[in-house]
């Protein structure tokens, strides 16, 4: 007969491990977001930490130093700008609406009696605001609260995103300085759990990573950074928050455009067309044009994540993660989808190649 006590201490093991898990769980939950993104620019930023080992003579706690601080210079301290400068954004604009309450509207330009189709009707609809001053009071404060709203909630999230963003990159700090012995953990236990198959997998995830942090994030900072410079030589304003919408809107396809365009069309509305005409040639051959050689090149050394998947991963991580889930979503995204690639090509091979059995 097979004594009980031994299955009832297997059954208990096995039950204070899976407690001591979710224990562990609930404990990082609230940090979960900023370790992944912490190990994910560990991971991509690597050889150039290899270099800075290199540079300091192998002092691995120099190296990592160096490192943290060259994340954060390149990823917290613009969006640390971009905070106070949003919060001015609110303050000119309420300063605007006022003015234009005391002063009301202006008569609507001649070219807008001109559109096809509405030009007619809208130009009418303006022209009874202007000469109505309490009923453009009451259409404006329409759209003053959800504008103010939006822009305030804009506001505290990316502050509580760059507190999140500063937090990975204070774990990043570790991650640099113990990562050799944190892949070889990682390696054990993937061959524990896949075999030798768990090496081409792990070599997957490793590309995948880099190309999602090199071709989609790299490309975003490219294009805001592009944006941003040809916004204040035509002399817009508020070009750095335009830069950073420009980021922000990278990430859902023909995002891009709709900045510069609309700051195009703006221009041209308010009389200055050859800049109007310059900020459409800048955002058409510099700022779009990255979108079309960068990206591609990048990802196409790796399994290029769909439009829809990259939308999702955007959006979604933004709603699961807050303001990192810019970058954690598309990112987690794609290695799902090259790890299900990779999957099904491996389960096509082997039913073209099936195992002989002696």
């Amino acid at each position: 007969m097979i004594p009980l006590g031994k299955p009832i201490e297997q059954i208990l093991g096995v039950g204070a491990l899976l407690l001591l898990a979710f224990g562990c769980a609930l404990v990082l939950q609230p940090f979960l977001s900023a370790i992944l993104w912490a190990a994910v620019i560990c991971f991509s930023t690597w050889p150039v930490y290899q270099r800075c080992e290199r540079a300091v003579g192998g002092n691995k706690s120099l190296a990592a130093a160096v490192m943290t601080m060259l994340v954060a210079l390149v990823l917290v301290a613009p969006f640390a700008v971009m905070v106070p400068t949003l919060t001015d954004s609110v303050s000119n604009l309420l300063t605007a609406v006022n003015q234009i309450l005391e002063q009301g509207p202006p008569a609507p330009p001649r070219w807008v009696a001109g559109l096809p189709v509405i030009g007619e009707n809208l130009a009418a609809y303006w022209e009874s605001l202007a000469h109505n001053a309490p009923a453009f009071i009451i259409e404006l404060k329409k759209l003053i609260g959800p504008a103010t709203n939006l822009a305030v909630a804009s506001g505290a999230v990316l502050g509580a995103g760059l507190l999140e963003l500063g937090l990975s990159v204070f774990i990043a700090f570790f991650f640099f300085l113990h990562g050799r012995r944190m892949a070889a953990y990682v390696r054990e236990v993937g061959e524990r759990f896949a075999g030798l198959r768990s090496r081409k997998l792990l070599t997957v995830v490793g590309a995948t990573v880099k190309g999602v942090i090199y071709g989609l994030i790299g490309t975003a900072l490219a294009q805001a950074v592009l944006a941003g410079i040809g916004f204040w030589i035509a002399g817009v304003p508020q070009a750095l928050l335009l830069g950073f919408l420009t980021f922000v809107l990278s990430f859902v396809p023909i995002g891009p455009p709709l900045v510069w365009g609309s700051v195009a069309l703006w221009l041209f509305v308010q009389g200055a067309v050859w800049w109007s005409f310059f900020v459409a040639a800048w955002g058409l051959l510099f700022v779009s044009s990255i979108d079309n050689v960068i990206r591609p090149y990048v990802l196409g050394k790796t399994n290029n994540l769909p439009v829809l998947l990259g939308l999702f991963g955007f959006l979604g991580g933004v709603v699961a993660f807050g303001f990192i889930g810019i970058f954690l979503g598309p990112t987690l995204l794609a290695v799902a989808y090259s790890l299900f690639l990779e999957w099904t090509t491996a389960e096509v091979e082997e039913r073209r190649h099936p195992t002989e059995e002696i």
